[in-house]
């Protein structure tokens, strides 16, 4: 890529793909995987608006695969008639225009049959005749005299025309123009890179009145899955522990049962530590299911301890014996799900950024959580239900 920008100065390269570009696009509105959206009437302004913004995300660690998808440049022959040289020949704009069309554009003049298929024929000017801007300047354009002949002329005679720069492409979005300024984040998390984005451009740049700026792509799906992570994470602890009242009919083994639910959480935490990966959200995925089955070993033990109880086994007696004869099924678990998902947590091929977050808090979280489950959780049970007075204990745990 810099061996391109080298070779060809001012054009911005990139490497990618169809399928890639294809899903970029429905993500940002443009082909990146995110974009800077400035947001304005005036299309020079935005223009010198989205230089300053990509001026200042040069700076900032993690941004990579900036460019801007630029709206000017394409080259706008204007032809503006004047209204009261026009009127001296008789003519009005109406008239003019269509001369115009007729010359370049070319204008029907017949119909000509060939059998039972009809062919508009159209004319215009040969080649030679509009090739330039003096070619148009000169262009003769009919007018009816006093004694009613014709009579003609040039375009230039009645208008003003210039070449000047227009809008090669004009980006629209909820009847708004914008021009939009894509990037990628490599070696640093997109939340954090898109905060410190935010920071420095609402610090270094004034924006007019009736100019805004928005963040879509990869980003703005964040903080959309954010925004119902947080009303489906409560409601699925709240329902969690409804199953679980409804199961035990008691508080305390409600507690009892989630109690290895954060070594199973830091376990996942410490794999993504030294993977030296984020929290992302294919990450939160991968700690609701660890929720989800840490819970459920939970419940394994928990139930078992009961049946203990109420054989008659002291309250130390059931602990031990319901960790001990437990622990296979939980290690065997454990185990396959940690094997099984071990491959996608070290990849590293197309696709790995997706799946690769959620298996590698899953392993650490299989193979840390079950081992403190069965041997530090055994001790908080034995401190918790020293605490409790013999009668509850009993009615709690006893049935």
């Amino acid at each position: 890529q810099r061996d391109f920008e080298n070779e060809f100065p001012g054009v911005t390269t990139n490497f990618s793909q169809y399928i890639q570009d294809n899903v970029q696009e429905g993500l940002s509105g443009v082909k990146g995987a995110n974009s800077v959206k400035i947001i304005g009437p005036d299309l020079v302004k935005l223009e010198e608006l989205a230089n300053q913004v990509k001026h200042v995300m040069e700076g900032i660690p993690g941004v990579s695969d900036l460019g801007i998808f630029y709206i000017l440049g394409q080259p706008n022959l204007n032809i503006m008639i004047d209204r009261d040289k026009a009127a001296r020949y008789g003519l009005n704009t109406g008239d003019v225009n269509t001369a115009i069309q007729a010359a370049f554009a070319g204008t029907v003049a017949t119909t000509v049959l060939e059998g039972d298929r009809r062919f508009d024929l159209t004319v215009r000017l040969k080649k030679e005749g509009r090739d330039s801007i003096d070619d148009v300047r000169r262009l003769r354009i009919g007018y009816t005299t006093s004694n009613g002949g014709v009579a003609y002329v040039p375009l230039e005679d009645i208008s003003n025309i210039s070449l000047d720069t227009g809008a090669s492409y004009i980006y629209h979005e909820k009847n708004e123009r914008y021009i939009p300024v894509k990037f990628s984040t490599r070696g640093r998390d997109l939340g954090s890179t898109v905060i410190e984005i935010q920071e420095k451009i609402s610090a270094q740049i004034n924006l007019p009145d009736g100019y805004r700026i928005s963040y879509a792509g990869e980003f703005e799906e964040l903080q959309a899955a954010q925004e119902r992570l947080a009303i489906i994470v409560p409601l699925a602890l709240l329902l969690i522990f409804a199953l679980l009242y409804a199961l035990f009919n008691n508080l305390l083994d409600c507690l009892l049962t989630v109690s290895g639910v954060p070594f199973a959480m830091f376990g996942g935490v410490v794999a993504l530590y030294l993977t030296g990966q984020t929290a992302s959200i294919s990450a939160i995925i991968g700690f609701i299911s660890l929720l989800g089955v840490s819970v459920m070993n939970g419940i394994l033990v928990q139930t078992y301890y009961r049946e203990l109880i109420n054989s008659g086994r002291t309250v130390k007696q059931a602990i031990l014996e319901a960790h001990e004869h437990r622990m296979r099924p939980l290690l065997m678990t454990a185990l396959s799900a940690a094997i099984g998902l071990f491959p996608a947590a070290i990849s590293n091929g197309i696709g790995s950024q997706v799946q690769k977050p959620l298996a590698t808090v899953v392993v650490g979280g299989m193979i840390i959580g079950p081992i403190f489950l069965l041997v530090v959780v055994p001790a908080i049970y034995t401190e918790v239900l020293k605490r409790v007075k013999p009668k509850k204990r009993r009615k709690g745990l006893g049935g």
